[in-house]
């Protein structure tokens, strides 16, 4: 059906042709649309009114376009928050509704990089423990973990047992995580990751780097945490001063 003429932008109302098409069912979570041509002639808009509709759509994170393939219908996150209120992996998954579980690759003992001991300054830090875990939700993997955390605050013979790294700073070293500085990162394709979470080669990933601190401005604990960008959403309330 062609869209009808109003005071808006045509690819404003583009825009929201395909995203009612898409609530409706009409076009389903990972499926392809039509081509550009066959889109097009269907809502009556040049191609060009067409691509900028889809552009924006794609930056909304609604659609993936892939080159030389066609544009894909992206899944709805399952964990869409403020990024103000800190919250673990668990704690996330569980407030989405599913089952929130871990994989553990390794964890070992290394010795901290000058980068390190920067992050966890005024502490003095030689030894840190390092686990890197796949973070599941219902059995599917959807976050890639690596936790930093000094030697003496946490045993690493009773990591494999809790899902909470902040859970087990609490119980093991009476360390409370009060607040934690975030860093954001897009990030396009890593192998290793890639494989890791099963994501296809074009499909982007969210990267939190966080030092965590106690309510005594304590650093104990380094994240950087990889979510599938299909999965989880965040945004950020921010208010005029």
């Amino acid at each position: 059906m062609s869209i009808k003429t109003d005071s808006r932008h045509l690819y404003l109302q583009v825009i929201d042709e395909i995203t009612r098409d898409i609530e409706n069912g009409k076009y389903r979570e990972k499926e392809k649309l039509p081509s550009e041509y066959q889109l097009s002639k269907q809502l009556g808009v040049s191609r060009a009114t067409l691509r900028e509709a889809l552009r924006i759509l794609e930056e909304d994170n609604v659609v993936t376009r892939r080159h030389g393939v066609g544009t894909f219908v992206n899944s709805k996150p399952i964990f869409s928050s403020g990024i103000e209120e800190l919250s673990s992996v668990t704690q996330m998954i569980e407030q989405s509704g599913k089952i929130a579980g871990s994989q553990y690759l390794s964890t070992e003992l290394i010795e901290a990089t000058d980068e390190d001991k920067a992050k966890f300054s005024p502490r003095s830090v030689n030894t840190l423990a390092k686990i890197e875990r796949v973070r599941t939700a219902d059995n599917k993997p959807v976050v890639f973990c690596i936790d930093k955390v000094p030697e003496n605050l946490i045993p690493l013979d009773r990591v494999h047992e809790v899902d909470s790294i902040f859970e087990l700073l609490e119980d093991y070293a009476n360390k409370r995580i009060a607040y934690a500085v975030t860093y954001i990162e897009p990030i396009s394709y890593h192998d290793r990751i890639y494989s890791i979470l099963d994501c296809v080669p074009d499909q982007s990933l969210l990267l939190l780097k966080q030092i965590h601190y106690t309510s005594k401005d304590e650093a104990i604990l380094y994240s950087a945490n990889y979510f599938r960008s299909d999965v989880f959403s965040f945004h950020v309330l921010r208010k005029r001063v």
